[in-house]
């Protein structure tokens, strides 16, 4: 059986910070724009108040919560895997994040080459 490898993570620190805003805020949603005002940080929502394009990438989920990445973001990204860490700092403006005194940060890895073939099947658009 071939293992598949996941094109978006999350690490235990991560997963905790998605729980407590589950919590608080029910369903989420993620969302890697690489946008100007608060750079490349992933941005948490409320699923339902951020409207997904049709071209947007659905990478995979972290803590149950659908994570899409921008088509221009994943042309750049697509040979690493994103792996999402919650460390000390301040969230970004409009993501859910902000005002806990923690913050969602992308860190990545490029796969090997027999990573290639087993990688995650991608969606487009919502779902």
């Amino acid at each position: 059986m071939t293992t598949i490898v996941e094109r978006v993570t999350a690490t235990p620190a991560a997963l905790a910070l998605i729980a407590e805003l589950e919590g608080r805020h029910g369903p989420l949603l993620f969302h890697q724009s690489g946008g100007c005002c608060d750079g490349s940080a992933p941005m948490c929502y409320p699923r339902g108040e951020f409207i997904v394009g049709d071209r947007d990438v659905l990478m995979g989920r972290i803590g149950g919560h659908p994570f899409y990445m921008s088509p221009s973001q994943f042309e750049y990204w697509q040979h690493t895997q994103l792996i999402i860490d919650a460390i000390p700092g301040r969230g970004g403006m409009f993501s859910l994040d902000n005002g806990t005194e923690k913050r969602f940060l992308t860190r990545s890895r490029i796969y090997d080459e027999s990573e290639f073939n087993r990688l995650a099947p991608l969606a487009y658009g919502p779902v």
